[in-house]
């Protein structure tokens, strides 16, 4: 068994430019906070690698909506950062209706380069019903 305080802050800056960078469609500076060899499980995503986590991201984003993240809550535990919040969905086809899903994030700190994320579990969803 593993305990661990968590403390309750605001959302660090690495964290809202990795946001802001796939909410522009920017996809730069703001992946840096994932280590190089970096892993996402993101819904039924697995991958392996900052430059393959920001390939995907970028795919999946430009199949015709934009986004824009919203942090809610941020809760850091040192190695292991949790934080929810909604995604506003808006299609670029302005016949679909605007989605606002629940998303929720674990960021597991590289144990090699602590200010890095490691491994990152999301869960975002559901776009529908």
């Amino acid at each position: 068994m593993t305990t661990m305080n968590f403390t309750k802050r605001d959302p660090p800056e690495w964290l809202l430019a990795f946001w802001k960078e796939i909410d522009d469609k920017t996809f730069g500076e703001g992946f840096d906070c994932l280590a190089q060899d970096a892993t996402c499980n993101l819904g039924v995503a697995d991958w392996k690698g900052r430059e393959t986590i920001r390939t995907n991201l970028r795919a999946f984003i430009d199949t015709g909506f934009s986004a824009l993240h919203d942090v809610t809550e941020y809760w850091d535990g040192g190695s292991l950062k949790i934080f929810r919040g909604t995604v506003t969905m808006t299609p670029d086809d302005e016949a679909q209706p605007v989605v606002k899903p629940v998303m929720t994030h674990f960021f597991y700190m590289d144990e090699r380069q602590p200010g890095k994320v490691g491994r990152w579990y999301g869960s975002v969803g559901p776009i529908a019903f």
